[in-house]
């Protein structure tokens, strides 16, 4: 549950007058509530309290600026691809759940990626997999499986090394189609038609929920300088081609601080087994000191808007799955006893479940999106031609005098 302050503990912390407090509440920089019934006093969020002054300090201080910058902090590198405001994001400027209800996925890929070539094609760059040496196709996962494969892949690619905005291009829905193609190939399927087409056929998916994993995978595609991207844009940076770079990305998103988180989220549904056993399970684990994980967002204090279209959404298509229940569950247990609502990761996983997925399924869905995104990012650094090189602050020990 949030703490608070009173007003003057708030505007000692903060080292304002009280009347400057209130202009903060006012603009929204500080959440406040009624304290009692009287309705007299005011309380104040403390979280909030803790944001303003650390925004605060890092003005005063630029050495501490520098040190926090790149850890929630200060911009380090500008793009044109996704903006986050007011509780919304969009792409290049278009709100990205509008665009996730009223375009396809192949349509909002040039959009991110600046161009109007009408060459891009996700499917006409499939490579036959059974081409490929056995030891790639069986590791652990369908990602491990990508990964394994990037070395042929470039390996038999003339233009491997074509950095242009066209190359890029080129390579990015090249490796879409193949990660789509694994997909296939771990279900002995083939398929044709979109992306999403080919993925209904593979997880045998209901045509009516087709539009769902459309609006997953375009509201997956990019959010921002997250640790995948800056992944991705550091590598590319170097100079290495594409594939290093989408390597750079696979490795990042299975990080159980990422994405990889959706496989701990998948054993918190299994400890509570049903959805009305939700609440008591989340309760047990504040009891005993464990995390909850899949709930809150630090860019969206109101909600995660991808996990609210998502839920929407399952409730509309598969009012009655478990998954959805869940993610029902999670939207009132959430804001009751975390103080956060669900984020995107717990929607993916409670889709995984509604729509009786193969297991890592909602990992796959959120990466296919997500190379859409780095793909823009890739073309951007390249653009840039700059090495990604932050300066480290040094805090070792003192250098030993020098000795004649």
């Amino acid at each position: 549950m949030p703490q608070y302050l009173t007003a003057d503990e708030a505007a000692d912390e903060l080292d304002i007058a009280k009347n400057t407090l209130y202009a903060y509440v006012s603009r929204g920089l500080i959440r406040s509530e009624h304290a009692d019934d009287t309705r007299r006093t005011r309380r104040y969020r403390a979280d909030d309290v803790q944001r303003l002054k650390r925004r605060t300090n890092r003005r005063r201080d630029p050495e501490t600026a520098a040190r926090t910058a790149l850890d929630w902090g200060l911009p380090v590198a500008e793009s044109a691809l996704t903006l986050i405001k007011d509780g919304r994001f969009y792409y290049r400027g278009h709100n990205a759940c509008t665009l996730a209800e009223t375009h396809t996925l192949e349509e909002v890929a040039p959009l991110l990626w600046d161009t109007d070539d009408d060459r891009i094609n996700f499917l006409s760059a499939s490579l036959p997999i059974d081409e490929f040496p056995p030891s790639a196709l069986h590791p652990e996962s369908t990602l491990g499986q990508m990964q394994a494969l990037l070395p042929e892949v470039e390996e038999r690619d003339d233009r491997a090394y074509d950095r242009s905005k066209v190359g890029v291009v080129r390579t990015g829905s090249h490796l879409m189609a193949l990660l789509t193609a694994l997909v296939e190939h771990d279900q002995g399927v083939e398929g044709s038609g979109s992306i999403v087409e080919r993925l209904g056929t593979a997880w045998e998916v209901a045509e009516k929920a087709l539009p769902l994993l459309n609006a997953t995978l375009i509201l997956s595609a990019d959010h921002g300088l997250n640790v995948t991207a800056f992944a991705v844009r550091c590598v590319a940076s170097s100079g290495t081609t594409p594939y290093g770079a989408v390597s750079a990305g696979l490795s990042t998103v299975r990080g159980r601080r990422h994405t990889g988180n959706t496989a701990r989220i998948a054993a918190l549904l299994r400890e509570a087994g049903t959805p009305d056993q939700f609440r008591e399970t989340i309760q047990e684990r504040l009891q005993r000191g464990d995390t909850v994980p899949g709930f809150g967002h630090r860019l969206y204090p109101n909600g995660d808007p991808r996990a609210t279209m998502l839920i929407e959404k399952l409730q509309s298509i598969a009012p009655n799955a478990d998954g959805t229940a869940f993610a029902q569950a999670a939207q009132t247990v959430g804001p009751d006893l975390l103080d956060r609502p669900p984020a995107l990761d717990f929607a993916l996983v409670a889709l995984e479940r509604a729509l009786a997925l193969p297991p890592g399924a909602s990992l796959t869905l959120f990466t296919l999106g997500r190379m859409v995104g780095w793909t823009g990012h890739m073309i951007e650094q390249y653009e840039e031609g700059q090495v990604i090189r932050p300066r480290a602050q040094y805090v070792g020990p003192s250098p030993e005098p020098d000795t004649e």
